[in-house]
């Protein structure tokens, strides 16, 4: 550390974009973007950011009691676990004995309505929510337990499995955690998707992966609700913090921000992204910066 220089103002040498020095909203966006780049990135504290951008109109420290809150809950949960479980199936029994059945944690058709189903907290306090939602309640309590848990996103449906795959045993938390057998599975799959799974078993999903689905179903929840640009908008902004991210986010963001009245920074991001697809679609690159002029007209 340098000596203080009472004759000369000592240089401000803080990182403005840390955490620390950005509170509310702004250092909760940098936490995400970090810890969707450590090298083991944690799947809870990702998901209650997003439902922290849910509660972007209260007070900061409201909104970072209420994560304080839903960790806390998680780790008293996993506390509530039997001590010595050993084997997948055993590990799958309690869980769903405790979760399920003695705590009512399952989901509905209803649940897909609701924003509410998409975000940790909430779904910590309703103990209801969409399957992915039920998934990582189940996996971080789990995991917080010292169980072998993993995510497995099959098509249509995501589910918990336990154990390595020569003794897998999955788990439906929207069903309350029922066991399921490789022909469940299978139901499962064709009466949603109307085909039957493909061949080989599913490959555990990925922290980040997880991460970018529920970002989907904000997105698409949003996207059934015109009048819910504001979702739309910070769940498009977050999606585009993750590492890897489809370029077409970017496009998503300006036309929001444009739709929203925000001309100047829709122009902007219109304009980035049109560099972006400049080398390989030089028409569409011309396009997007015409939209770009027009909505600069817009200020006139």
């Amino acid at each position: 550390m340098r000596p203080e220089q009472p004759d000369e103002p000592e240089p401000d040498e803080s990182e403005p974009d840390e955490p620390e020095q950005q509170p509310g909203a702004a250092g909760r966006r940098r936490r995400f973007a970090d810890e969707a780049r450590a090298e083991r990135p944690d799947l809870a504290a990702l998901c209650l950011l997003i439902g922290a951008e849910a509660g972007q109109g209260q007070d900061d420290a409201a909104v970072e009691a209420r994560l304080d809150a839903a960790e806390m809950e998680l780790d008293r949960l996993a506390g509530l676990l039997p001590f010595g479980l050993t084997g997948p199936r055993a590990w799958a029994a309690a869980l769903a004995e405790l979760l399920g059945a003695r705590l009512g944690f399952h989901g509905s058709g209803a649940d897909y309505q609701l924003l509410e189903s998409s975000l940790l907290p909430e779904v910590l306090r309703r103990r209801r929510g969409l399957p992915i939602l039920l998934s990582v309640v189940w996996i971080e309590v789990a995991r917080r337990a010292g169980a072998p848990v993993y995510g497995l996103a099959l098509p249509g449906h995501f589910v918990v499995g336990f154990g390595d795959p020569a003794e897998r045993v999955l788990a439906d938390p929207f069903a309350g955690g029922q066991l399921l057998t490789g022909d469940d599975a299978t139901r499962l799959v064709t009466a949603a998707t109307g085909a039957p799974p493909p061949p080989g078993p599913p490959v555990p999903a990925d922290p980040l992966d997880i991460v970018q689905r529920i970002l989907n179903n904000i997105r698409a929840w949003a996207a059934a609700r015109p009048e819910r640009t504001d979702v739309a908008l910070w769940a498009v902004e977050l999606s585009l913090l993750l590492p890897a991210h489809p370029a077409r986010l970017r496009y998503d963001r300006a036309r929001l921000l444009i739709e929203r009245g925000d001309y100047l920074a829709g122009a902007a991001a219109l304009e980035e992204y049109a560099e972006v697809v400049s080398a390989v679609e030089p028409s569409t690159a011309e396009a997007l910066r015409r939209r770009a002029r027009a909505a600069r007209a817009m200020l006139n």
